[in-house]
């Protein structure tokens, strides 16, 4: 009998591995977040959604509302989905449950609307990008991914800082890049439950790893409403800094019709301009890397 794993890549498209990439990453999509980061319809997106439940990648579930009805399906990875990631990854194979347990962390997680909502933000980016040329989400990581300061390291940074362990947690971290202009960027997704204290705190927690790799980058907060981002930026007006703070509110990007992408972000300690994603590239500094711990 033929590996499953060799039989089923032959009839997986590059947008296929992508999709299997992401929930690999990130845990779970909705159809429609899916419909709208990789297809041109959500009709071709369903279609080939129920081709890749059928081929065995996939498996899917569908909450219910508190009040009545039920959500969308929401997307992940089955068994043979989680074997094909491996298998392009070149990682070692995994356990014969790895699906299994994966969907139950899941679906029994408290914090799912925080990992679907923090999931739209970047969606939403290669949603933008899919429909624009000259824009690229080049790459999306999640918070475990973020746990080493390897990947953030220059050249000429020093050996011993290849030891530093950041103790930073963020919801995500991407490289976004358009009209030429590229731009590293950390999110904070913020659903209005934590005091604003909180969210101050871990811009502290950046000022290690931004000393370590020599850059300072944009640490975007994105959070649910216009009044939350005032608060916030009230808060911070008068505290020292250690990152480059960026806000942006969920409700004025909806009112206005604006991704992400476009000019919702306002830097903290700036005249209050709205700047577009790529914008934030010229907050970037760049300085001698060091190797404070």
């Amino acid at each position: 009998m033929s590996d499953p794993v060799l039989r089923v890549q032959s009839q997986l498209t590059d947008r296929d591995h992508i999709l299997l990439g992401w929930l690999a990453d990130h845990g779970v999509l909705t159809s429609f977040q899916i419909a709208h980061a990789l297809f041109p319809s959500t009709d071709y997106a369903q279609d080939r959604l129920r081709k890749l439940i059928t081929l065995g990648v996939l498996d899917r579930f569908r909450p219910q509302k508190p009040d009545g009805g039920s959500y969308p399906y929401h997307y992940v990875l089955a068994q043979l989905g989680v074997e094909v990631v491996a298998a392009q990854r070149g990682e070692e194979l995994p356990r014969k449950d790895a699906a299994r347990r994966r969907r139950w962390h899941l679906t029994n997680r408290a914090n799912l609307p925080h990992k679907l909502g923090t999931n739209q933000f970047f969606i939403d980016l290669a949603g933008y990008a899919r429909t624009h040329t000259d824009a690229e989400l080049r790459l999306w990581w999640p918070e475990s991914a973020c746990r080493t300061v390897g990947p953030f390291m220059r050249a000429d940074a020093s050996k011993l800082t290849h030891f530093f362990q950041p103790r930073i947690r963020p919801d995500g971290y991407a490289i976004w890049v358009e009209h030429g202009v590229t731009v590293s960027i950390f999110v904070e997704y913020d659903t209005g439950t934590e005091q604003l204290g909180v969210l101050v705190d871990k811009l502290h927690s950046y000022h290690d790893l931004f000393n370590a790799i020599g850059q300072v980058w944009p640490v975007l907060f994105w959070l649910h409403s216009a009044d939350r981002e005032r608060n916030l930026r009230a808060w911070l007006a008068d505290t020292r800094l250690g990152a480059i703070a960026v806000t942006g509110a969920r409700d004025h990007a909806a009112l206005t019709g604006r991704s992400p992408a476009e000019a919702v972000w306002t830097a903290v300690h700036s005249d209050g301009e709205r700047l577009r994603l790529a914008d934030l590239a010229r907050l970037v500094v760049d300085r001698a890397p060091g190797g404070a711990t």
